[in-house]
């Protein structure tokens, strides 16, 4: 027991550490290259920042245990909207871009519907996680078209966002660099999901806990915590684009990239319970961000309530 409890401990550090790295290089390299603001929320700090819980859930599905695949993703993405999104509204009110809006969260809203639909049998199988992908696929496609499109205003707010920043201008930005950083952060994610599953796994069997709980709290918060850094670290910064996109663009990629590759690797299973708790509760949670749609704006009090929900869900699923 306690050779579990130490390896999801070192393993929660490695993925903290190795997050933060890899979106620092992700970020960086985005610079040199021009690639606008939003984008860099929505897709590289989104995406870099999903990668743990990209390795924990297809490490333990070659492992067969699936239940935490498919906890460790309900998880995180309940602890994106209720608690990355709380915290930063706490530390600096939210305000929300309305092109956002309009395309993202309705897009994560339906991935997240689809799933519950395509779990409604029992089971995420093989031919469910081709159509998840496919969804992951178009959602990225579809949000590279955006961004040429809008290419030359995003381009200027890229600009000021790395003036503002300190960011090294294009021209300057030690390339190779700052790929060793991405490459460091990718082992120490590596590393960190291996750890994690197995201390988790472990913890399970000790206490004859379901492996879906363990998946659905502890692995599930600890492999958030790169996005919530992230998500800190914007509010600090005062850069919303960041914080919401990072959030809204995680959650795609776990339900669409994450499930979809875990179910085409591993069948998952979905327990009854799941199906009419779980699931329906977590789209309850991106509902909730629908009023921001009339307000562009999460207000402390908010961000407030929003932490208390999570801290209910939280004491719910371990009682």
């Amino acid at each position: 027991m306690a050779q579990s409890l130490g390896l999801i401990t070192i393993g929660l550090v490695a993925l903290f550490f190795g997050g933060d790295s890899l979106v620092k290089g992700a970020a960086r390299l985005a610079s040199a290259f021009g690639i606008p603001v939003l984008i860099v929320g929505l897709t590289v700090v989104a995406f870099g920042t999903s990668v743990p819980e990209l390795l924990v859930s297809i490490d333990s599905a070659l492992k067969g245990v699936s239940g935490v695949a498919l906890g460790n993703v309900i998880g995180s993405n309940i602890a994106n909207v209720a608690l990355i999104l709380g915290v930063s509204a706490v530390i600096l009110p939210i305000t929300i871009e309305w092109s956002l809006l309009r395309r993202e969260i309705p897009y994560m809203i339906g991935a997240s519907v689809v799933t519950l639909l395509l779990a409604l049998d029992g089971s995420l199988n093989q031919i469910d996680g081709l159509i998840l992908f496919a969804g992951f696929i178009v959602f990225t496609v579809a949000s590279l078209i955006i961004a040429n499109r809008q290419r030359r205003q995003l381009a200027r707010e890229m600009e000021e966002f790395a003036e503002e920043e300190g960011i090294t201008p294009a021209a300057r930005v030690n390339r190779g660099r700052e790929l060793a950083r991405l490459l460091v952060g990718l082992v120490l994610l590596i590393l960190g999901a291996q750890w994690t599953v197995d201390g988790a796994v472990g913890v399970a069997r000790g206490f004859n806990v379901p492996e879906f709980i363990i998946g659905l709290t502890v692995v599930a918060i600890g492999t958030s915590l790169p996005e919530l850094t992230a998500a800190v670290m914007g509010s600090l910064r005062k850069e919303n684009d960041i914080v919401v996109g990072n959030v809204i663009g995680s959650n795609i990629a776990n339900l669409l990239a994450i499930l979809g590759l875990t179910a085409i690797i591993q069948p998952i299973s979905v327990p009854s319970e799941v199906a009419n708790f779980d699931l329906p509760l977590m789209i309850a949670f991106s509902l909730a961000l629908l009023p921001f749609l009339l307000r562009n704006v999460m207000g402390r009090l908010m961000g407030v309530l929003f932490l208390v929900a999570y801290g209910i869900f939280i004491a719910v699923t371990v009682v």
